[in-house]
């Protein structure tokens, strides 16, 4: 079922069983990260423990701070409204499929998936919830429990935010999840690493001021004889910026999708919820946010200003270091009535953000597939921290073809920062790490079969040679054929023959009674 806003999802999440709320007072200053981290790892009851509504904040009376809400399988799925992730994943990969129909009949097969389509498109409503208190001064970041969540960390940070910019040439939207470091109570850091949309925007809008300032000193110039000169630096402008805290579980989910560069997270949002989106428009910026959220900042970065950002205690299970990124300003706040602030926490796994990625990596698989068709399955290991490995089974049916699926899932978007794949043929289980363990290291002849390559590295990568620059390791785990240079007889897999199994399978539950196990 779709949830129109943040306080639904935590109904249902209540009635499911999968909320606890703690009456306890924790301080967002370490505490509450401590505690919740205890809790996603427990290693009894429900994997990835509950959800947890924190009703009695230290320092921050009457506030509420949502975390784990997405911290289990089952929780995602009810996020998701489906009952695998694999439904989830053909029903978007047939949404963003949509081809252009070849002939009348291609047409009429299209009609009921486009106006399927176009019930999801998000629509601009006169006003909503988060408008109900309106701050344009006299406000501070700091009334809000944001947290710190790890001891080294550069302070309190915003983990949960949905960042919504425009692309300054085709207007789109674009929702990103990008950290934000409270700097004071009217600035934070905005953490968009330079391969994100939102880094790109402003390196458009950066591009565009010089072109426009180089373009207006030359007319002046031409108009005085060629005596003039441009004098100083010039200004490259501001870039409006708007911040979405505590929305619906789908436009939260939408913001860490890795969606084609031409459709809005806001449709595939609508998309998951099975209607559209309601969004308001901001007061001081022209930019629109989801009409329920519970908090929205909005503001601005000035292009040409960088500060220290970082460290921070991210999810690799090691600190991100610290280093130069933009400015945001508040120039206003919106938010409900006693506004619940949701956040998250990131750190060694599993935590909350595991059962996030296992949910985009179902996700990831079929939209893969429409560029590499061979592929069977990936699995993205948690403890692998999504960019460190993906196990990749293909269909195999020409020779090099392992190395040709490396080379394509590094040219596909935020795949590009995987830094390692491994490549099994189609009857390797890649969901089962001790049969890739064993096969992988069975097939392989290290030096013929492991191949390195240069390119973008994830910036939270701390071991390569430079910061978003460095070396990645593919290995080709499949059988090798003679058409590859294997001349030697490939051996047999150890298996049973069915006779037996099945003569051992009509005996197994007089066994298994002697044998004392269920």
């Amino acid at each position: 079922m779709p949830f129109d806003d943040l306080r639904q999802w935590i109904s249902a999440l209540d009635r499911a069983g999968e909320l606890k709320r703690i009456h306890t007072e924790a301080d967002p200053v370490l505490e509450i990260a401590e505690i919740t981290d205890r809790v996603s790892k427990l290693k009894t009851g429900k994997a990835g423990g509950p959800a947890l509504l924190f009703q009695n904040v230290k320092g921050h009376p009457g506030s509420q701070v949502l975390i784990n809400q997405f911290g289990s399988e089952a929780r995602m799925k009810m996020a998701l409204g489906v009952s695998s992730f694999d439904e989830f994943g053909e029903r978007i990969r047939v949404f963003m499929d949509l081809k252009s129909p070849q002939g009348f009949l291609d047409k009429l097969k299209m009609l009921p998936l486009l106006t399927e389509a176009g019930k999801f498109f998000p629509k601009t409503v006169s006003t909503g919830p988060c408008k109900e208190v309106i701050k344009r001064d006299n406000f501070s970041l700091l009334d809000f429990p944001i947290l710190q969540c790890w001891p080294q960390d550069a302070g309190r940070f915003i983990t949960l935010p949905c960042v919504v910019t425009r692309d300054p040439a085709s207007g789109k939207r674009n929702v990103g999840m990008y950290r934000m470091q409270v700097f004071d109570a009217t600035t934070t850091g905005a953490h968009w690493q330079r391969q994100k949309v939102a880094a790109e925007h402003a390196r458009q809008r950066v591009r565009s001021a010089a072109e426009n300032k180089s373009a207006a000193v030359d007319i002046m110039a031409r108009s005085s004889g060629g005596s003039m000169r441009a004098e100083g630096g010039h200004s490259s402008g501001k870039m409006e910026v708007a911040v979405a805290i505590g929305t619906d579980p789908a436009v939260t989910f939408s913001a860490i999708v890795p969606a084609p560069p031409d459709i809005e997270e806001y449709l595939i949002a609508g998309f998951l919820r099975a209607s559209p989106v309601e969004l308001v428009k901001c007061e001081t910026v022209d930019l629109e946010v989801p009409a329920t959220s519970e908090i929205v900042l909005e503001g601005y970065v000035n292009l040409d200003e960088l500060r220290t950002e970082g460290p921070f205690g991210d999810h690799t299970g090691f600190y991100s270091l610290a280093d130069l990124y933009p400015v945001f300003h508040v120039t206003c706040i919106t938010h409900r009535k006693n506004p619940i602030y949701a956040t998250t926490i990131v750190g060694k796994p599993p935590m909350e953000d595991a059962y996030m990625g296992k949910a985009v990596e179902r996700v990831f698989l079929p939209l893969m597939r429409l560029t590499i068709p061979e592929l069977i399955d990936i699995n993205l290991p948690i403890e692998g921290v999504f960019h460190n490995l993906m196990i990749v089974s293909i269909r195999k049916s020409y020779p090099g073809q392992a190395r040709k699926v490396m080379n394509a899932i590094w040219s596909l978007g935020q795949a590009m920062f995987t830094k390692c794949i491994i490549v099994v043929d189609e009857d390797v289980d890649v969901q089962e790490l001790g049969e890739v363990t064993l096969k992988v290291l069975n097939h392989i002849d290290p030096e013929r079969d492991i191949q390195f390559t240069l390119g973008p590295i994830d910036s939270l990568d701390h071991a390569s040679r430079l910061a978003n620059y460095g070396s990645k390791m593919g290995i080709d785990a499949t059988r090798k054929w003679p058409t590859e240079g294997f001349t030697r007889p490939w051996p047999d897999e150890i298996v049973m023959d069915k006779k037996t199994k099945s003569l051992v399978d009509s005996k197994w539950k007089a066994l298994a009674k002697e044998l004392g196990i269920d």
